[in-house]
């Protein structure tokens, strides 16, 4: 994962991202990538529950 921060607080997923932060072009080079959990990961403590996150600017 880049950039992204996960954690259970009670029933609540709680997931933080530094939006000071990049980490150059997209694949497709429109868009600078912020944070991204690269794929679909497991929740912590919750391993039925996935969760896919991009974030992103324009260029």
């Amino acid at each position: 994962m880049k950039n992204v921060d996960m954690k259970v607080d009670g029933d609540r997923l709680v997931i933080t991202v530094d939006l000071s932060q990049e980490f150059g072009a997209s694949k497709t080079g429109k868009s600078i990538t912020i944070a991204s959990t690269e794929g679909n990961v497991s929740v912590p403590g919750r391993e039925e529950i996935k969760i896919g996150v991009n974030v992103y600017r324009k260029k």
